[in-house]
């Protein structure tokens, strides 16, 4: 028990690579921490950390272990639960990577509701559009919107969000309103900067239509998508939530509201499939609310 436990305290170190945040996450003194972790390294007869006064790094022989190690205190942990019951009412911090638009618009309603429904979790997000390192980075999940290009890590489908087209009344009368998608081509559009986002595939019933489209605005976010059609600058395929309180506000009207862009899906990532109850309870809610 006691290698396992020591196995679990190296695990908690590698996470945040700092002996100090990893000795006030599980609660002992720092000093302690290195001597345990020092004991382990006696025991295997390996150097797992290299450590200076600034920084850790993991040795080769340390990268291995930590690997290791660290399916085996997840398959222990998760038993633990299990078996204390804790599946019903989980606890403990629940660390996710949210996107920054996504999370102000669709899910802060939703986290307020999970929060009341679980109050032995606490909560850490980090609200941003880079893709964090879920082996190597202390998140229990992230959440993204689009395919994943995630091949060595498990992706849960949450939603497909339908999106459509808007624009400004005050654009439309500057610019004239399209009639048919293959008019797209002479507006200004608001695209995303990502592969493929100069290309719009738009459906109405059976029938399909690619177009390709410009403008002088290229953007990673799609807030500011948003905003920028709400200032007169263009039309933007924008998930109908995200829209809706322009459309209710009156500075953004739908285009062509017969054809539909294609939806979004989002998706939960995690590094592994043995997830603790509070991030399966978060993954089950997110998908229950997201799918409604």
């Amino acid at each position: 028990m006691e290698l396992l436990n020591d196995m679990a305290l190296f695990v908690e170190v590698v996470k945040v690579m700092s002996f100090r945040r990893a000795a006030e996450a599980v609660g002992i003194p720092n000093s302690t921490l290195s001597r345990r972790i020092t004991t382990l390294e006696k025991a295997i007869g390996l150097r797992l950390l290299h450590r200076t006064t600034r920084k850790i790094e993991l040795t080769e022989a340390g990268q291995l272990y930590f690997e290791r190690c660290k399916r085996i205190v997840d398959e222990a942990r998760l038993a633990h639960e299990q078996l204390g019951g804790m599946l019903s009412q989980p606890s403990g911090l629940l660390r996710a990577s949210l996107p920054v638009d996504f999370a102000n618009i669709y899910m802060a309603p939703l986290i307020a509701e999970f929060a009341r429904r679980y109050p032995g979790i606490s909560f850490e997000f980090d609200l941003t559009p880079r893709r964090v390192d879920l082996v190597a980075e202390p998140f229990d999940v992230a959440i993204r919107m689009g395919e994943p290009q995630t091949p060595n890590l498990i992706a849960r489908q949450l939603a497909n969000l339908p999106r459509y087209l808007y624009a400004s009344p005050r654009y439309l009368e500057l610019s004239g309103e399209p009639n048919h998608p293959t008019e797209l081509a002479q507006h200004e559009c608001l695209c995303l900067h990502r592969a493929k986002a100069h290309i719009w595939k738009l459906y109405h019933g059976a029938e399909t239509v690619e177009i390709a489209v410009g403008g002088r605005f290229l953007l990673n976010s799609v807030g500011m998508i948003r905003q920028l059609a709400a200032q007169d600058l263009g039309i933007a395929v924008l998930p109908e939530k995200i829209a809706a309180e322009d459309v209710a506000n009156g500075l953004l009207r739908q285009v062509l509201p017969q054809w539909q862009a294609t939806p979004v899906p989002v998706y939960a990532i995690t590094e592994t499939r043995l997830l603790p109850a509070k991030t399966q309870r978060f993954i089950e809610f997110l998908r229950e609310s997201l799918g409604q």
